[in-house]
């Protein structure tokens, strides 16, 4: 509402919303006020000039023109704004049609849509036109129909946008439909740019009704606007210039209010105008289970999550690449598995992959990927675990959350898509949790918007938000990321109270070692895309066996540390995923690397004590850390 004021006091504002209240005026008021003078007839006085009495002279019938300007105003504009709402529906419906029809359905629809983009807008208007009818309404629905496609495009590449937020991967989550995320999350946040869009197209649509009219198939008599006007002033266009110049003047002048306002709001709000199409955001395509793989339930009755093998592939030109290789690990009751490694890793993709937040064109293959034995590969049989059973806290509360909704409703709304549960119980649902994860005064919190909450206040709503069903598994990935060590030490201590009373499962993502050596049972070590070291998380500091495990170890200073001696650093820089060398990918950087490594990649082998690592010299000693930094890096 600020950036509207302020687009109001620019020059251009003025202008552009001085004219559209005086275009708004006079449609209102109009026919009100001078309705009689503009219908009545002066036989004496057809065909006469500008004079006192009548300014812009009269028409065929003596009807006075300067007043049946004024009272085509109405008829104009509300033809206008009908046409443009009728682009801006169907524009909606067709541009969300992937995030409502899924890629197959929905891909054709934006490519169809596009291609009708690509013809003249008078050849769409006189195609429908024809398909309509003739008249007023046939007009609407011509005219409304051939601005349709605009509008879908820029719908589609504004969704397109919104639909990769973190607020909606929550929603999905959370098990919300597609419709609902719709109308509740992507719609208000493209708001502003859609009407700033439509309050422009106004204008353009305003003239296409003029030429419809212009052309005798829009507005037929008795009835009148400013191109039929004009159509009545062409034929004494030499004699009587007026007759055909002012409704084009007045189509001029309620043109420029419609694009001038929306000028200056687009300028205010850095909306862009002529948006770019880009692809759309569609379901990933996943592969069908494997011959001969179990589906049905665990005998493990504790087993929350079951990973083999799982690999993540992204296309790249003509091939593609694997951020994650072959990730294998395991998840029961009440434990505490933590993921650590530096950026790129593979460690927030292989928590997306498991909650199935990767969208299309990532590609999600395993072995084995089940939670509470149900199969995940087949994309529609887990849906009733999202929201209730699987809970994500994402890093960023601020993007977590959707800004044009109150906290306590977004909460709500999991209890009212799985519970079956009123408004009145949601919203008391989602009060309890907010009050579960110790924030003050919950029941006015909840009708708080997340800017008006604090990082900390916002990070433990999440959690809140993951508790509204009954979750048995937590997916927290970096949930104490920018906040300072205090409010890290509330987010941890909410974990491991929820973990303690109800037995939930957590995974926790982190590149801070020392916070999952602390919160975790079991830390799994990622780098370049696998699983390089799984091993109890008490034995992270002195037993690791793996040179980066041990290197990430020695990178967290402690209070044994020397404060005098410069910090542990990893020599070289992490493995591109589109570049991964033969053999060990570490190599490049390890101090015990030789040939063997360089050349054969090392298998994830477990020890007896259950632990597994991946490295041809797994627990010899390393150099000296301080010499580390010397090690020559092969780039």
């Amino acid at each position: 509402m600020k950036n509207w004021s302020r687009a109001v006091r620019t020059p251009l504002g003025l202008t552009g919303f001085g004219l559209l209240a005086l275009t708004l005026f006079t449609a209102v008021f109009a026919p009100l006020l001078w309705g009689h003078q503009a219908t009545s007839f002066d036989t004496d006085n057809m065909l006469a000039g500008a004079s006192a009495q009548h300014w812009f002279g009269t028409d065929n019938l003596g009807r006075d023109i300067f007043f049946r300007v004024l009272v085509a105003t109405r008829l104009s504009i509300a033809l206008a704004v009908s046409a443009t709402a009728i682009s801006v529906a169907v524009g909606i419906v067709l541009g969300s049609a992937p995030m409502l029809l899924g890629r197959w359905l929905g891909r054709p629809i934006i490519g169809l849509v596009n291609t009708v983009v690509a013809f003249p807008g008078l050849l769409l208007v006189l195609f429908f036109a024809v398909v309509f009818g003739v008249g007023a309404q046939g007009a609407v629905l011509a005219v409304g129909f051939a601005g349709a496609p605009v509008f879908a495009r820029l719908c589609h590449t504004l969704m397109a946008g919104v639909a990769g937020r973190d607020f909606v991967a929550a929603a999905r989550v959370s098990g919300v439909g597609s419709g609902r995320i719709l109308i509740r999350h992507v719609l208000p946040n493209i708001a502003e740019p859609l009407m700033v869009n439509a309050t422009i197209g106004a204008g353009g649509v305003l003239l296409s009704f003029a030429g419809l009219s212009f052309l005798g198939l829009g507005v037929q008599s008795p009835a009148y606007d400013w191109g039929r006007m004009m159509q009545d002033g062409l034929t004494g266009i030499y004699v009587h210039p007026l007759a055909a110049l002012a409704p084009g003047a007045a189509v001029i002048i309620a043109g420029l209010a419609f694009n001038l306002s929306g000028e200056a709001v687009a300028r205010s709000l850095g909306v862009q105008i002529d948006v770019p199409w880009r692809a759309a955001v569609t379901p990933r395509r996943r592969r069908a289970p494997a011959a001969g793989a179990r589906t049905g339930p665990d005998t493990d009755t504790d087993l929350v999550l079951d990973v083999r093998d799982l690999r993540v592939a992204f296309p790249h030109g003509d091939a593609e690449i694997s951020p994650v290789r072959g990730v294998t690990f395991q998840v029961h009751r009440g434990e505490a598995v933590g993921i650590v490694g530096e950026s790129g890793s593979g460690k927030s993709l292989t928590a997306l992959a498991v909650a199935d937040l990767l969208e299309f064109p990532a590609r999600v293959d395993a072995e084995r990927l089940t939670f509470l034995g149900a199969d995940l590969r087949d994309g529609t049989g887990h849906r009733h675990l999202l929201g209730t059973s699987l809970a994500v806290v994402f890093q960023d509360p601020m993007t977590s959350f959707n800004p044009a909704h109150r906290v306590g409703a977004q909460l709500a709304e999991a209890a009212r898509a799985h519970q079956r549960a009123t408004r009145a119980q949601a919203w008391q649902r989602a009060v309890d949790r907010l009050r579960a994860v110790r924030i003050p005064d919950p029941r006015r919190r909840a009708r708080q918007y997340p800017f008006e909450f604090s990082g900390g206040m916002r990070q433990r709503a999440m959690i809140g938000m993951g508790l509204m069903g009954t979750p048995k598994l937590i997916v927290a990935d970096e949930p104490t990321t920018a906040l300072d060590v205090t409010v890290q030490r509330q987010v941890l201590d909410m974990l491991q109270e929820v973990r303690a009373a109800d037995g939930v499962a957590v995974i926790l993502i982190s590149h801070d070692v020392s916070v999952i050596a602390e919160v975790c049972d079991r830390v799994l070590v990622m780098y370049a895309g696998r699983v390089v070291e799984d091993l109890p998380a008490g034995e992270l500091a002195d037993g690791a066996r793996h040179p980066y495990t041990r290197a990430l170890v020695a990178a967290v200073p402690d209070m044994r540390s020397d404060i005098d001696a410069p910090l542990a650093t990893i020599p070289g820089q992490p493995v591109d995923p589109a570049h991964v060398p033969a053999g060990c990918a570490y190599a490049a950087r390890c101090p015990l690397a030789d040939d063997r490594c360089r050349a054969q990649d090392p298998p994830l082998r477990t020890a007896a004590d259950r632990s597994r690592v991946a490295c041809w010299h797994a627990g010899e000693p390393l150099p000296i850390l301080s010499d580390l930094a010397a090690l020559e890096v092969d780039a």
